[in-house]
């Protein structure tokens, strides 16, 4: 059985490891949805981006392998879609990475809604690190740059930012271009969120997730509107337009 879709003139029937170099607190839990008031006129698709919940990893060396959810991170999983029980979600879709796709079927299993996996929200690659200890940590330099707004920066035997921000932006593009009027929920990775939302959003800065760690299942909810996204939220906190 299949969720209802909230589309513009009413309801329809409708079928790592820790980040690197991004803060990893272990949990939130979502307030719930924005009011949003939509129009037949104008028709803004919500999508909600989420982290994926908490997963091991058979190494604790640095690599691109997509690690498995914990206990926690099952019991996370479930409790974000409890949290988005009331926000109409249409659909699930996911990283490819393991842990991505099982924070998403575990959601869909209790939203009732199917998913769909997607290459282009996988989280960033460590590029030639693969196997390092990761402490010192490699990635910090290429960090600091992009939050300085340097995307053209770039991991080592991996990508820039400026790759980041593009292949993520046309698969959240895609999500809203199939979703007008209603919402979507998206499982991402934390590097991957918050390089490229920042990036896209017209009321956040390059900076903002240095003093805004986005922790396993933490959600950014963004509009998606004819003057291109803007954030509602960010785990919990409202952003206020610009």
């Amino acid at each position: 059985m299949t969720a209802p879709r909230v589309g513009c003139n009413g309801p329809q029937a409708g079928p790592s490891r820790p980040t690197h170099g991004a803060p990893t607190p272990n949990s939130t839990k979502w307030a719930g949805p924005s009011i949003v008031v939509v129009s037949d006129l104008h028709c803004p698709a919500r999508i909600l981006v989420a982290r994926h919940g908490e997963a091991e990893y058979e190494s604790d060396l640095l690599s691109d392998a997509g690690g498995s959810l914990s206990r926690t991170g099952r019991a996370q999983s479930r409790e974000l879609a409890e949290s988005l029980r009331g926000a109409r979600v249409s659909r699930i879709y996911a990283s490819s990475m393991a842990r991505a796709v099982q924070t998403a079927e575990i959601a869909a299993a209790v939203l009732g809604v199917d998913v769909v996996v997607r290459d282009g929200l996988r989280e960033l690659g460590v590029g030639v690190h693969a196997g390092a200890s990761g402490d010192p940590d490699p990635f910090q330099p290429t960090f600091s740059r992009w939050l300085d707004g340097d995307l053209e920066a770039r991991i080592e035997g991996a990508e820039s930012g400026r790759e980041v921000v593009d292949r993520v932006r046309a698969e959240l593009e895609l999500v809203a271009d199939q979703h007008r009027g209603e919402s979507a929920l998206v499982i991402s990775h934390g590097g991957a969120i918050c390089t490229a939302v920042p990036a896209l959003a017209r009321n956040l800065t390059s900076r903002f997730p240095e003093s805004h760690a986005i922790p396993n299942t933490g959600v950014v909810e963004l509009e998606a509107d004819a003057d291109g996204w803007h954030a509602v939220s960010w785990c919990g906190e409202p952003i206020p337009p610009r």
